[in-house]
């Protein structure tokens, strides 16, 4: 199966009704899926009395909250040393801990609402398949002690006691992160904010977002907060083409796999899995016993498109599936059952932000750069403090406030982009030959795009 949104959702969920018209509401929130929910969420737990309308053009969960790896991690959605000169090495630390325990966080909620996520807290396994690989995943280790991560480095024989993949040289594991089942978090938390009185409109995009109103083709919203939760669908919206890149990130799922295979694998502990090549992997070992791995497919579409409904090209999924071989040949006759992908925001900056501008009333958070997940809990927790006037821990974090300069014009970004991840790609292929160091090219590549 290709596209259909995402292996995630067992057939495309029923949806709710739409915009019956013109509406009064004292909070609107465009998109539903994690960042927009959580926001909710945690606004009627601060003030039951809030009339919220949630604004959603498709369906909850159907952007990248239903078509993620399904890492529920502590992992930065920025370059920490970047914004420690900015805003200081304290309230950076602040942050990382802060994740942390989001990471938590999270999994006491859907224990005490009830959503069945299939989560299970058995951190990250990062491991290095070859010289350049081992190089940077030891500086790695140094950077995440840095900042006070408390990662546990493995040698070979120790990381395949944890899943005997093909080729590793070394690893590490990070506490800090657990498997989930993205699309029944997206819509377990949807049922939940419904259940706490919030209007969630379905099949009702916003055509127009001003100060005080989210007009759509139904009707429009009122309010004197609006808040933009569209991350890679922010450049849909008039006057937003240019502020975040709506990146792509493709997946597959195997069909599932059978107990004789999985003794073989090991994987017991459910980690997530991911390695240090430029063109990275991230994987996890789902609710039902499938492999489910991602990575870049075509990085990004002229003039900021976005997919038809999560259709990939072939192409991308033979190139994940011959991924999957090679660092885990045990799997070769396991049928692949799904192919997807979906798009992630991506400031100019790499620098995920939470804003909320008194002055209009408008506020969004977003641009997680692929490590949404945690990061929208606590995303949302923060805009709702903001919207309460209140002054907390959260609201003083470095991303508060933080504002990234816009993407250039085309023609230059799509060749920016693309030249970028063709560099990445060669730096992959010069490393395989057996280099000791990171490639050069993928060095230029990391300044050009100021990536972290």
């Amino acid at each position: 199966m290709n596209g259909r949104v995402s292996h995630w959702f067992d057939g495309l969920p029923q949806s709710r009704p739409p915009l019956p018209g013109d509406r009064d509401a004292d909070v609107c929130i465009v998109g539903a899926g994690y960042t927009g929910l959580w926001t909710a969420y945690y606004l009627k737990r601060a003030d039951p009395s809030l009339r919220i309308a949630i604004l959603e053009a498709r369906f909850a969960g159907f952007g990248a909250s239903g078509r993620n790896g399904g890492w529920l991690s502590g992992l930065v959605p920025g370059d920490r040393n970047r914004m420690a000169a900015l805003y200081g090495r304290d309230s950076v630390l602040a942050w990382q801990r802060t994740l942390n325990d989001a990471v938590d966080e999270v999994i006491d909620v859907t224990e005490r609402e009830g959503i069945d996520a299939g989560i299970v807290k058995g951190g990250t396994l990062h491991v290095a398949r070859n010289p350049a690989q081992a190089a940077r995943l030891a500086a790695e280790i140094e950077e995440e002690r840095r900042w006070h991560v408390d990662v546990v480095p493995l040698m070979k024989d120790e990381a395949g006691e944890r899943i005997r993949l093909s080729g590793v040289v070394s690893a590490y594991h990070n506490p800090h992160c657990a498997r989930v089942q993205p699309a029944q978090l997206a819509r377990g938390l949807a049922d939940v904010v419904g259940r706490l009185g919030v209007d969630l409109y379905e099949q009702s995009p916003v055509t127009d977002l001003q100060p005080g109103r989210a007009t759509t083709p139904l009707g429009t919203v009122r309010a004197p907060i609006v808040l933009r939760a569209t991350e890679g669908f922010t450049a849909a919206l008039p006057g937003l083409r240019r502020q975040w890149l709506p990146m792509n990130s493709s997946m597959i799922a195997t069909e599932p796999i059978a107990d004789d295979i999985w003794d073989s694998i090991g994987w017991h502990g459910r980690e997530t899995l991911g390695d240090t090549a430029h063109g990275f992997f991230y994987a996890q070992r789902t609710v039902d016993n499938r492999i489910a791995i991602g990575g870049r497919s075509v990085p990004y579409r002229y003039a900021s498109r976005t997919d038809i409904d999560g259709r990939v090209p072939e192409r991308t999924i033979k190139h994940l599936t011959a991924t999957l071989h090679a660092v885990l040949p045990q799997v070769r006759d396991v049928p692949i059952a799904h192919g997807w992908c979906g798009v992630l925001a991506v400031p100019r900056d790499w620098e995920a932000s939470v804003v909320l501008d008194r002055a209009t009333g408008l506020g969004w958070a977003g641009g997680y750069v692929g490590h949404g997940v945690t990061a929208a809990n606590l995303a949302g927790r923060t805009l709702a403090d903001l919207v309460c006037g209140r002054r907390t821990p959260l609201t003083e974090l470095p991303w508060v406030g933080h504002r990234s300069r816009n993407w250039e014009p085309e023609p230059l970004r799509w060749l920016g982009v693309r030249g970028l991840y063709l560099a990445y790609k060669l730096a992959d292929r010069h490393e395989a030959r057996g280099r000791a160091s990171t490639s050069p090219i993928a060095k230029l590549a990391d300044r050009i795009a100021r990536k972290p």
